[in-house]
């Protein structure tokens, strides 16, 4: 197009990209040859889709904004809100609104963005359906969800159309309102548009393990309306699933009516037809973002929306920037589940090369696709563990910088991708389109300290925040110390919270957030302020506020299964029972259907426990002299023993009693990560005491503490703390050991890792461990000893508790569909004469994908 002169420019809706395109003129129309009109049809101006369900997580729409203050009081720049443009004079060059308004344009954007596909199911248009779209139709979903609540029957379940994305996102939403979510997706996996065959299966295992039920490759062919308000879905597969609710989220199609109607262009699949400059058919009129079809495609994402916007904002002003496609990862984090994908992630590409590292232990599934050569990177999927993913994406298009196998193992098992495989003109930031060089160039001319810095220089990290690790290695790649605060919401460490909760004597997160932090807190930081509470003896974690912060597992006090029912793990002190409570623990498996297995902590599991089931399961426990094993918290797991000098010829000291009474005396100890330990009653070994977070092996003379082992993925070799001690100095020792351990620690850092973070100044961390648990160098001994003394004294099972008290008893019933009867997707088979649930595979990819191409590298873990 030729050099605008400026004049009058119309923005027709005022979403993320609408409001990108103004932001980007603001920046570079230093002239003001532009005078901006944004007319919007919503009542709000815009806001971040994005993160739109962090409105259900506490965000309020002010905190969701993203207009940036003084926008619109800059001279030439005018938004007019609930004020939607019904018709376009092309030749008079003029828009009409929906008051009857005419404004005139020189220039006119449609950036109308999509609008949600209701498939035509019989009752789609019922009271009970919605769509996932706006924050309105967030508040009209809450509020069925509360009304649904007061109806007296057990249904509480809500029902999602779509297993994309968004999907996933509107059934967390649900699980958040207290619905039990199925998801319904007519492909052969979720989110099938972003991962593969293998990382599907992955997804699906771990979304089951959160409660949502998956039914894959099938569809909705009718929704009724039930007398009681309820709703009744049929599938066609023939299920029926009595819902309360029903979401749809079964993909967009863009808003182009508008183009229809004054004869523009529109793609063969719809959208606005524009050229690399997102010029419409009419060169007075423009097209950005989800409405606007550009190489024939319809872009669904932020990022290829901000990168329209930034082409126009130049074109406008006499440039000749050219959209030439734009970065289309995703990365999703659901209730804790990492899943991401980049570049050519299903291996389109001629003679693409697939090399895969499936870990059905970790439940993680990562792939790499390469070109037919193994020179260049074309994309991937990451599913279970998404932390490489900040490295891997710039490097789509480039040469692999190394074995493709250690760039996608788990970390600390290869040497992976990092900033410092990035070449300079790498993109780091894909939804503002942020490279490497202008990141590191912000951060050495402008002495950037922090992530926080540069974001505001660079507006990297500032859309979809996946970038935000990387920004951190590039820090730290620039000689700039990286600070260690907790997340966002927190500019300290966990052990700095921890002070200031103990000192202050705050017992709440909204207590410690107010006083030291900012916003609402987050998945990372609630569950640790959670642990944090819990440690310092401020109530039961279900009473109050606590109960919102708790990790999956705490919430009911129990460990969820992947097939959505719940283990239950009485405490076992020392690994020694009575035949008694050896029959009650049977009794209770055979009354309940549970299956039962010995855990390498010496204690029985009992497993396949439906949530509803587990007060009266604790009450039978609880009646035969059982109290919780803590199998589901961040606290001391079991204290495992060997026989010792009570029976075995080769002991030397009476370690099942030892084991007793440290089990006894740590029960229900809230700490940063989970504790185990071991007790052996002489040098053979057999509790294997070495590889525990505590370890103790009977000498002739006393006692041998170890500390700071542990097995799982990265075994350590505990270290020789304390030789030949007493008793009483060895119970003194633990206790210091474990709550200086809970003050310092970092936030989900075993003792392992946190023993040798104490290295400092020439001194390793056992001597520094030694000199504050022995020598009392930092003058907190007592400190220490009065904390575990009221942790003794105060201490009450949590199962318990819960029996005692109607309200937690409410927890347990308020989530099922049916509390009498069991859940239908929850199926058992019956092997080697106990039920065990049916089988969700996780199948590996085919070792060759197609002709031409190498075999998979399977990696087992």
């Amino acid at each position: 197009m030729s050099e605008p002169t400026g004049g009058r420019l119309v923005v027709v809706g005022n979403g993320m990209v609408g409001q990108r395109l103004v932001e980007a003129l603001r920046e570079h129309d230093t002239d003001r040859r532009w005078q901006v009109t944004v007319l919007s049809e919503e009542p709000r101006r815009a806001y971040d889709r994005v993160a739109l369900s962090s409105y259900f997580d506490g965000a309020t729409a002010t905190e969701l904004d993203l207009v940036e203050p003084g926008c619109y009081e800059t001279p030439g720049y005018a938004l007019h809100l609930d004020e939607a443009v019904t018709g376009i004079d092309r030749a008079a060059r003029t828009v009409t609104t929906s008051r009857h308004r005419v404004f005139g344009y020189d220039a006119l954007v449609l950036a109308t963005g999509s609008a949600p596909f209701v498939p035509p199911v019989p009752g789609r248009d019922l009271p009970g359906c919605f769509v996932y779209r706006t924050l309105e139709d967030l508040d009209a979903i809450r509020a069925a969800a509360k009304q649904a609540a007061t109806r007296t029957r057990g249904r509480r379940a809500g029902l999602v159309i779509g297993g994309g994305l968004l999907g996933l996102e509107a059934a967390r939403a649900l699980r958040l309102l207290g619905l039990s979510p199925h998801v319904v997706e007519l492909g052969p996996r979720l989110m099938p548009l972003q991962v593969d065959e293998g990382g599907g299966a992955v997804l699906r295992a771990l979304i089951e393990d959160l409660g949502v039920t998956v039914h894959l490759s099938t569809s909705v062919a009718a929704l009724s309306r039930e007398h009681d308000g309820g709703m009744l879905a049929t599938l066609a597969d023939g299920a029926e699933l009595d819902v309360d609710l029903v979401v749809f989220s079964a993909g967009v199609r863009p808003r182009d009516q508008l183009a229809r109607d004054t004869d523009l262009a529109i793609g063969q699949r719809g959208g606005v037809l524009v050229d690399d400059g997102c010029v419409t058919s009419d060169s007075a009129i423009f097209a950005v973002g989800e409405c606007a079809c550009v190489g024939g495609r319809v872009h669904g994402l932020v990022a290829p929306g901000y990168a329209m916007a930034e082409v126009l904002a130049d074109r406008l002003l006499g440039g000749t920037a050219s959209f030439t496609g734009a970065d289309t990862s995703t990365k999703l984090k659901l209730m804790g589940v990492d899943v991401a994908s980049f570049g050519d992630a299903l291996a389109a590409t001629p003679g693409a090369l697939e090399v895969t590292v499936t870990n059905p232990v970790r439940r993680s599934y990562a792939k790499l696709v390469v070109s037919d050569d193994a020179t260049t990177v074309l994309g991937g999927v990451l599913v279970g563990d998404a932390s490489k993913y900040a490295g891997l994406r710039p490097l789509v298009g480039r040469a692999l910088p190394g074995d493709p196998v250690a760039m996608i193992a788990p970390v600390g098992d290869g040497a992976g991708a990092g900033a410092g495989a990035l070449p300079a003109d790498a993109q780091v930031c894909s939804c503002h389109a942020v490279t490497k060089d202008t990141i590191t160039a912000a951060i050495a001319d402008r002495d950037l300290s922090d992530v926080a810095g540069i974001k505001a220089c660079t507006r990297a990290g500032t859309g979809c925040g996946s970038c935000v690790p990387l920004l951190r290695t590039l820090l730290a790649e620039s000689g700039v110390a990286v600070g260690t605060a907790l997340c966002e919401h927190f500019d300290h460490t966990r052990a700095e919270l921890f002070a200031f909760a103990r000192v202050e004597g705050i017992a709440t997160f909204t207590d410690l957030i107010q006083r030291h932090g900012r916003g609402r807190g987050c998945d990372l930081c609630k569950p640790v302020v959670a642990s944090i509470l819990a440690s310092l003896d401020h109530g039961h974690i279900l009473d109050g506020e606590q109960a919102a912060l708790q990790d999956s597992n705490d919430h009911v006090l129990a460990n969820i299964q992947r097939n959505g029912t719940y283990s239950v793990v009485p405490r076992v002190p020392g690994g020694e029972i009575t035949p008694a409570k050896l029959i009650a623990i049977g009794e209770v498996a055979r009354d309940f259907g549970l299956y039962t297995k010995i855990t390498g902590g010496q204690r029985i599991d009992l497993l396949g426990a439906r949530i509803e089931q587990l007060p009266a399961i604790w009450r039978r426990l609880v009646e035969a002299g059982f109290e919780s094993g803590h199998a589901y918290g961040k606290a001391l797991r079991t204290v495992k023993s060997c026989v010792g000098s009570t029976w075995c010829r080769y002991g030397v000291q009476d370690s099942v009693s030892l084991a007793i009474e440290l089990e006894l005396r740590y029960r229900g100890i809230r700490s940063p990560h989970k504790i185990k330990a071991g007790v052996s009653g002489c040098a053979r070994e057999c509790a294997e005491a070495q590889s525990k977070d505590i370890g103790v092996i009977a000498t002739e003379h006393g006692w041998n503490l170890y500390v700071g082992g542990n097995g799982g993925f990265r075994p350590r070799h505990a270290d020789l703390l304390l030789t030949d001690v007493d008793t009483a100095t060895l119970v003194r020792t633990i206790d210091r050991f474990i709550m200086f351990y809970i003050r310092t620690a970092d936030r989900l850092q075993r003792t392992a890792g946190w023993v040798e973070s104490l290295s400092a100044g020439g001194v390793d961390g056992l001597a520094y461990l030694r000199s504050v648990l022995v020598d009392d160098a930092l003058g907190i001994a007592a400190e220490l000893d009065a904390a575990m003394a009221r942790h003794v004294e105060r201490y009450q099972d949590e199962w318990a508790a819960v029996l005692a008290d109607p309200q937690r008893l409410r927890r347990f019933a308020s989530f099922v569909n049916a509390p009498d009867l069991p859940d239908p997707s929850v199926a058992f088979v019956t092997e080697r004469g106990q039920p065990r649930p049916v089988p969700l595979p996780v199948p590996v990819p085919a070792p060759v994908r197609r002709a031409g191409t190498v075999a998979a590298l399977e990696v087992i873990r």
